[in-house]
């Protein structure tokens, strides 16, 4: 499975790319493939204000809908703009092109309390096998 080492990860199965305190968040290849054929994805405004732990949005597919959570809050700065025609960029490359949003996070060390990358395969595996 793969999980890159240079962000940090939730039990819902969403990644926090870090960099100051703007983050880049998306769901993880797991999650991707678990879904299969990803068709529409909601996300929210640019400029919105998000709590952490609230729903930031939806990814619909043919197998089911599932709601996106963030783990940090903070103002929405951009949103991937390409997933409006094209949500199966999240399939092909969850952890590249296939971004959802960039936060501006108003206490970005909370996401310190996410796993790293070793912890989140260990953490699949153990749910696998349950």
């Amino acid at each position: 499975m793969k999980a890159p080492t240079d962000r940090k990860y939730s039990k819902t199965h969403e990644w926090y790319l870090v960099n100051g305190d703007v983050v880049t968040m998306g769901i993880t290849q797991h999650a991707a493939d678990e879904l299969t054929d990803i068709t529409y994805i909601e996300l929210p405004d640019v400029g919105a204000t998000i709590g952490a732990g609230d729903s930031i949005g939806e990814v619909e597919s043919v197998k089911a809908t599932s709601e996106i959570f963030a783990a940090v809050g903070g103002a929405v700065l951009a949103v991937n703009e390409a997933l409006s025609d094209h949500p199966e960029l999240v399939n092909d490359d969850a952890f590249g092109d296939g971004w959802l949003v960039k936060l501006q996070a108003s206490a970005p060390e909370a996401l310190t309390a996410l796993m790293d990358a070793n912890q989140y395969k260990a953490f699949v595996e153990n749910a696998e096998q349950s």
